[in-house]
């Protein structure tokens, strides 16, 4: 049987390991730590969700824009993403994510209360902290930037050893723009 769906996938190297960088053809749906064949089972299960049966190809070509501008951001010569990207979540879960990219500047943190407040909801931290480990684009999607309400780090999906590094790399990296 054929997939229906074709997702293009293509691996880069990072300061904080391998990212994989997942893409529908024309935008970006996925940034994964990692290599691919060690989170294919992850994956299969995340892409049955909302994509169905999938084919994963490689292809470093789909990803080009994304490699570049995750190096730039690594190389401090960038803050903001402008490539495209499609969000798939619930409803709530998108809520969130998009609250993370316009309330949370570069360098600075806010907590989950911040964001549930930001989104209308002050009484759902707890879901806020669900969506946030959902976030299905590590670094560009600043999950990173979301600590305890008590200025703690707390939780982060790629590990918080990864969590540490990107919120003291976008802390040195401020006054060099």
């Amino acid at each position: 049987m054929m997939a229906d769906v074709q997702l293009y996938y293509d691996e880069m190297d990072s300061p904080i390991g391998t990212l994989t960088l997942i893409s529908n053809g024309e935008k970006l749906v996925r940034i994964e730590y990692g290599e691919m064949d060690r989170r294919s089972d992850q994956m299969n299960k995340w892409v049955a969700s909302y994509f169905g049966d999938v084919r994963f190809v490689h292809s470093p070509e789909k990803v080009v824009l994304a490699k570049k501008e995750l190096q730039t951001y690594f190389n401090k010569q960038n803050r903001e993403f402008s490539l495209e990207f499609e969000f798939h979540g619930t409803p709530f879960q998108q809520k969130v994510w998009q609250a993370l990219v316009e309330t949370i500047p570069y360098g600075e943190t806010k907590s989950y209360k911040d964001i549930a407040v930001a989104i209308g909801n002050p009484k759902a931290v707890r879901a806020v902290g669900g969506a946030v480990n959902k976030n299905p684009f590590s670094i560009i999607v600043p999950c990173h930037r979301v600590i305890g309400t008590n200025g703690k780090m707390v939780g982060y999906n790629g590990g918080l050893d990864k969590k540490e590094y990107l919120l003291a790399h976008e802390k040195q990296a401020v006054g060099t723009f």
